[in-house]
């Protein structure tokens, strides 16, 4: 069943990747309005990359490894591969958001082994008006069945809503993710019901530093009660900088978990390294 479901998923991503590539220049609309964010200059290159609603093509490599996991305090690590493209659509845009993790999983009830592979892929779809300061998106969320092993991820089909709101200045991006994922035709015992939750604050420094903290919670609604909850706290800084005339954004943050499950992690270290490629 799962090979036949990750097939199912392969063909689903690049139908809808195709899709969208070739239909973004027909959709293309004039540059009359003020698209969140459009970036003209580093400043404003550097508030478009804290804005997920940005008119701001990306591609995001992100580290997040967890430490202490179970008695015998193991490493789990996840390398989510997250591109982003916008495709204008009138006077809005929509943004597309991709997460296909890349998972290290470690045998919990041993001090050594686990498995790696792919986890299963999320794609979002953000319906955002023309906007300055105040920003807000919302749309679908779908879980699509691309785990190579039963260790890393569901491997099921899964639908939901998210959305987004900010507000930014020239110092200061604050604002929040949220997103519910249920499983469709799960097999019993299998239903997924996944809340998904992100607050992010910046604060710009000079020379392209931030300051950031921009922790993802999360709540198992099918585990037993008390059980639900992941919850980080903690935050780091990042960079705005240029590789020739690529420019990358660069961040590093910790996290401690004030609330997790019995056996999840003591704390967790995310790296990222965000390749740009801004439209002008």
């Amino acid at each position: 069943m799962r090979g036949v479901r990750h097939l199912a998923a392969v063909v689903f991503l690049a139908t809808l990747a195709a899709v969208l590539i070739c239909v973004s220049p027909g959709l293309a609309a004039s540059d009359d309005w003020v698209k969140p964010s459009l970036p003209a200059s580093d400043d404003q290159l550097r508030s478009a990359v804290q804005n997920p609603l940005a008119d701001l093509i990306s591609l995001p490599f992100q580290n997040n490894t967890n430490f202490g996991i179970g008695p015998h305090d193991r490493t789990q690590n996840t390398l989510n591969i997250q591109p982003v493209y916008p495709v204008d659509i009138g006077e809005w845009l929509l943004v597309n958001r991709v997460i296909l993790p890349v998972v290290y999983q470690p045998d919990v009830a041993s001090d050594s082994g686990g498995e790696w592979g792919l986890g299963d892929t999320t794609w979002s779809f953000f319906f955002v008006p023309p906007a300055k300061g105040f920003t807000w998106g919302v749309g679908p969320i779908a879980l699509i069945p691309t785990s190579t092993k039963d260790e890393t991820g569901a491997g099921e089909w899964g639908l939901g809503a998210t959305g987004v709101v900010l507000w930014q200045s020239p110092k200061w991006t604050i604002g929040g993710l949220a997103s519910n994922l249920w499983s469709v035709g799960a097999d019993e015992g299998d239903d997924i019901n996944v809340f998904t939750g992100q607050y992010f604050i910046n604060y710009n420094l000079d020379n392209g530093w931030y300051l950031t903290s921009a922790p993802i919670m999360s709540a198992n609604w099918e585990a037993p009660d008390g059980e639900e909850w992941t919850i980080p706290v903690g935050g780091g800084a990042g960079k705005l900088l240029r590789i020739g005339k690529l420019p990358v954004n660069t961040s590093v943050q910790a996290f401690t978990m004030v609330e997790k499950p019995t056996g999840g992690p003591d704390w967790q270290l995310r790296v990222q390294v965000q390749l740009l490629f801004p439209k002008k």
